[in-house]
């Protein structure tokens, strides 16, 4: 059988009204309908109640898109003095000084629709008192026209109910204060919250804090014009005025509330015209009640305090007091928990900062940008880039996206940013690197082994690019990252068609081989590298995404600066509400002049050092070199090529570069797959002088490894 009630064409008051009935209980009286005659003053004329009738707390008023009242249910006592007549405006029902704010809320639920639910709101009785609601706005429903405004009558333990809920839905230290703010305007005309700046700033707190007492105004409300010199959010309170809160909360070494109850026992204590006007919002107030944030800890901990201003006529009560009290005790943690998030949101935007690119070769420019998700999205996201020099001449280039956020994302992000680096820097190709990374991430998966820690980085993804500057071309290899964007000088851009692979510490069965794929890059090319949050929409294709990419880099001019330019691209390309961080670099390629390199290739014979140094002398006289460097560097190059012959097999390549730091840089290549390593010098001896005589004579040398071999390379200051 249908139970579905028949459609009604009745204005959304009356269907609020018409809830309420659902859950209160009516008695024997019945309430009037739609239909029911009005009185002089507009209102609804309702008949007398019954002695054991629960009171109703809720009502409604509907609103024209000129904030005009067109209708209202405030029949319930809990609403007498509240003159919602039809016709008139509703922010006469306000405080003066709520109006701008109250206003801006009305026309943006109009504009875009989106309700604004649950707002503590004061109205104003004929008799010139206040009523306490907590105040939501909604957009009327079709066929009507306007707004629904919905208002529940706060009885104080609601209050405190309804209070505690909403302060504990944000993990943003200022968002918690202003929430606390806005719950302790029940009980007066200017609710304040002060901080410890310790707390503002995530800091540990102590028991017993050490030197110089500072407060800082995290939230105030209501929102309107201040007099010149008050204390408003984000500024320091003074200091006679931090040492004088801290020291009236803290009497007895005890957090205690205090009641200033008059104009003359606030001037007496404040003892200054200067603190007045930084604490006493204006002339009426003429009573404050000063709460302490208590954590409860062995010893307690103070966080801050809170302020509740009033009028001189209204003075608070014990009950009040108590219910004060209590609704600070019951949120003071709420807010201990926005500054343990704040501390790791810090140290993890500060790890993540601390990876980005400082600086590049001379041979590429890059850029980059990274914008975390949200600031209260449980801490930073796992995303990292890096591109950094090489010690050989070549420069490096990482993405990577690690599951998850928080602290344990951004530990394992550093972890498998450093390795990356240090096994680069040794020398392996991108694919060895990942394998690396690859039984990294399996083994902080192993829950035998403790590492794991609650937390799981398996899948994470990463993609590596090594950038030769003498050949102009670019070594790559992915695990599961989505394709770099290649732009080529001529303008014409797309996706690197580099092999798919699986994700890092995949299982077993699944892994194979990290493939090297190699292209060139002519000067003038740029690549872009970026994790999943810039092209990633939940509208349209993956691959569509990485084609918007491509069109917003090929559009970058080569004249136009690297860091403005990755701006430019992130901002057409990133929603405005992000799902997830945010991360690009941009590498444009430059590379060595063709007079600043050379290459031969020599048979492995014993005459191929003598012929290496004539080719080397030949060429350093045309560079100009100093005789002591030549001198130098024909050493070096005859000492590489000499081991060269004797330890490997095939021919050999010899490359010398001309850097733009005042290095040369000498590179043998060969086909042996043996480390030259540095060892003990044997004085009777002939074997391992050759290397003792490179590592004395240069600033730096080492050995990467090629697919059909080796190069040794070493550095000689010029």
């Amino acid at each position: 059988m249908d139970s579905t009630p028949p459609p009604s064409s009745a204005s959304p008051c009356d269907m609020v009204s018409g809830a309420l009935g659902e859950y209160i209980p009516r008695g024997d009286e019945e309430e009037p309908g739609p239909g029911a005659p009005r009185g002089e003053n507009g209102q609804r004329e309702r008949p007398r109640r019954g002695a054991g009738r629960p009171e109703q707390i809720l009502g409604a008023v509907n609103l024209d898109r000129d904030l005009r009242i067109t209708d209202s249910n405030l029949d319930a006592p809990v609403f007498e003095g509240v003159d919602a007549v039809p016709g008139s405006s509703f922010v006469d029902l306000l405080p003066p000084w709520d109006v701008p704010t109250v206003t801006r809320r009305l026309r943006q639920v109009l504009d875009t629709g989106e309700p604004h639910v649950a707002r503590v709101q004061r109205l104003r009785r004929r008799d010139g008192s206040e009523l306490v609601v907590s105040m939501s706005i909604l957009a009327a429903a079709p066929p009507q026209d306007g707004l629904t405004v919905s208002l529940i009558a706060m009885a104080r333990r609601l209050h405190l109910y309804a209070a505690e809920t909403a302060i504990g839905t944000s993990l943003d230290i200022g968002e918690t204060a202003q929430s606390l703010a806005e719950s302790l305007l029940a009980w007066g005309d200017v609710a304040a919250v002060d901080l410890d700046f310790a707390v503002w700033t995530g800091e540990v707190v102590t028991g017993r804090p050490q030197g110089r007492i500072r407060l800082r105004r995290a939230a105030l409300v209501p929102d309107r014009a201040w007099p010149d010199g008050y204390v408003t959010p984000g500024d320091d309170l003074p200091g006679d005025a931090s040492r004088l809160l801290a020291h009236a909360i803290r009497r007895d070494d005890l957090a205690q509330a205090v009641v200033l109850p008059d104009r003359a026992a606030i001037e007496q204590v404040l003892g200054s015209p200067r603190l007045a006007r930084a604490l006493v919002p204006g002339d009426q107030a003429a009573c404050v009640a000063c709460v302490p944030l208590v954590l409860d800890d062995e010893p307690p901990v103070v966080l801050g305090v809170a302020e509740v201003w009033r009028r001189a006529d209204r003075p608070f009560e014990d009950s009040e007091l108590f219910d004060l009290q209590e609704l600070v005790a019951r949120t003071a943690h709420h807010v201990d928990l926005a500054r343990q998030h704040q501390r790791e949101h810090t140290q993890v935007l500060a790890l993540q900062r601390r990876l980005l690119p400082r600086s590049a070769g001379d041979t590429i420019e890059t850029a980059s940008v990274y914008q975390p998700a949200t600031p209260d999205s449980a801490g930073v996201g796992g995303d990292w880039v890096n591109s950094f020099p090489l010690p050989d001449g070549r420069t490096a280039m990482v993405v990577g996206d690690v599951v998850g956020h928080g602290l344990g994302a951004a530990a394992t992000m550093g972890q498998l940013s450093m390795e990356a680096r240090a096994l680069l820097s040794a020398g392996l190709a991108p694919g060895e690197v990942l394998e690396h990374l690859d039984e990294t991430v399996s083994l902080l998966d192993d829950a035998e082994s403790g590492l794991a820690a609650g937390y799981s980085a398996l899948g994470s993804t990463c993609c590596i690019a090594v950038y030769d500057p003498v050949s102009h071309r670019v070594e790559m290899a992915s695990a599961g990252h989505l394709p770099p964007v290649l732009v080529t000088p001529d303008g014409s851009a797309g996706p690197v068609a580099v092999r798919p692979h699986p994700g890092l510490g995949a299982e077993f069965a699944l892994r194979e081989p990290f493939d090297v794929y190699t292209f060139a890059v002519p000067p003038g090319s740029m690549l872009a590298l970026y994790t999943d949050g810039l092209v990633e929409d939940p509208a349209t294709s993956i691959d569509e995404g990485i084609g918007r990419l491509s069109d917003a880099v090929s559009a970058v001019h080569p004249w136009d600066g690297l860091e403005e330019a990755a701006r430019r691209v992130v901002a057409s390309l990133a929603p405005s509400h992000l799902r997830d961080d945010v991360t690009l670099l941009l590498a444009r390629m430059i590379g060595y002049r063709k007079e600043d390199t050379a290459t031969w290739r020599l048979p492995a014979r014993g005459d191929a050092p003598a012929r290496a140094r004539a080719l080397v002398t030949g060429l350093l006289e045309r560079w100009g070199t100093r005789e002591d460097t030549r001198d130098s560097v024909l050493l070096v190059v005859g000492e590489l090529v000499a081991n060269a012959v004797r330890f490997a097999r095939g021919p050999l390549t010899v490359r010398l570069i001309r850097t733009g730091h005042g290095q040369l840089l000498c590179e043998v290549g060969d086909t042996g797959n043996g480390r030259p390593r540095l060892g003990r010098m044997d004085l009777l001896g002939d074997g391992g002088r050759g290397l003792h005589v490179v590592h004395g004579l240069t600033t730096r040398w080492g050995v990467r490894w090629t697919d059909d071999g080796k190069v040794v390379w070493a550095s000689v200051g010029r």
